[in-house]
């Protein structure tokens, strides 16, 4: 069975900025693994690397852009 660390982090809304209270699962290698949102209002952003998190209120298309901003264009093959 592989050992997993949870902990509490702050992350900012990937259009905004604005904070939310993540909890993130990395396995024992300190990859990520999953996350969950804590704070009302947040929904998680899928990336496979690392947590990544959204308010609600934002289109697929900000997100989306904000993503390609921050990240670049990212391929199916990337993922």
């Amino acid at each position: 069975m592989t050992e997993k660390h949870t902990k509490g982090e702050m992350h900012g809304c990937i259009v905004c900025g604005k904070l939310y209270q993540l909890y993130v699962v990395n396995d024992a290698n300190g990859k990520f693994v999953d996350a969950k949102v804590m704070s009302v209002g947040g929904k998680l952003v899928p990336h496979t690397a690392r947590a990544l998190v959204a308010c609600e209120k934002h289109t697929d298309a900000e997100i989306e852009s904000a993503m390609a901003r921050t990240y670049g264009l990212q391929t199916e093959d990337d993922e």
